[in-house]
């Protein structure tokens, strides 16, 4: 069986504003001013403790606050719409036409499994995607492998290509032994050309191909 795994943010979806209105509202709670966009996109890929452990290494906080500061964001970001994430250009379009061929797709991302499928509903994406793992689905994080072994497991899956926008996803896949495609619109923190990928793409019209050139007919 053949399938296509997804990272989130970054990839399908640029919710990097809505990540930043969260900590933004945590900060503002905490009586600290708020970040720009750039900062807080920079600190997005590891999951949201990870981002959440820069803002107050960043804000020179109290680190003694860390696990406080992860549920309260936690909460404010999962309580929040999502009106100010949207989906990539022509991404809606490509995942009709991989799910309309017969490949079958699931998402691998470092944010929490609730927030993730939140967004995925909110979106109208969840009908795309059999399986979710979330940062908080399994006893480790990306760039360990175990995430996305764990999908690829509860697929069924026997030939998988994997699409993410970051280092972290590169070395994910590498981990897991799977083929890459390196989506070049998203939150990367380092030039393209430093990132292992085996397909390259800045566009999701050009996925498709991507897709039947790495795994073939989906039947």
């Amino acid at each position: 069986m053949k399938a296509i795994v997804f990272d989130l943010d970054g990839t399908l979806v640029d919710s990097a504003p809505d990540i930043q209105a969260a900590v933004n509202t945590m900060l503002a709670n905490e009586g600290q001013g708020p970040l720009d966009l750039p900062t807080v996109t920079s600190f997005v890929g590891n999951g949201l403790p990870k981002l959440v452990e820069r803002v107050i290494r960043h804000c020179a906080m109290d680190m003694a606050q860390f696990d406080r500061l992860v549920a309260d964001t936690l909460m404010i970001y999962n309580t929040a719409t999502s009106d100010l994430t949207r989906p990539y250009p022509n991404m809606m379009a490509c995942l009709t036409r991989l799910k309309a061929a017969g490949y079958r797709m699931a998402v691998c991302t470092n944010k929490p499994y609730g927030p993730a499928v939140h967004l995925l509903l909110n979106l109208k994406l969840d009908d795309f995607f059999e399986v979710v793992i979330g940062g908080d689905s399994t006893d480790a994080r990306k760039p360990d492998p175990l995430p996305l072994t764990t999908v690829i497991e509860q697929l069924g899956a026997t030939q998988v290509l994997y699409v993410g926008d970051s280092e972290i996803d590169a070395d994910t896949a590498l981990n897991a032994g799977v083929p890459f495609a390196l989506f070049s619109q998203g939150y990367r923190k380092r030039p393209v050309y430093e990132i292992a990928h085996q397909h390259l793409f800045s566009d999701f019209d050009q996925l498709f191909d991507i897709a039947t050139s790495v795994l073939g007919d989906p039947t």
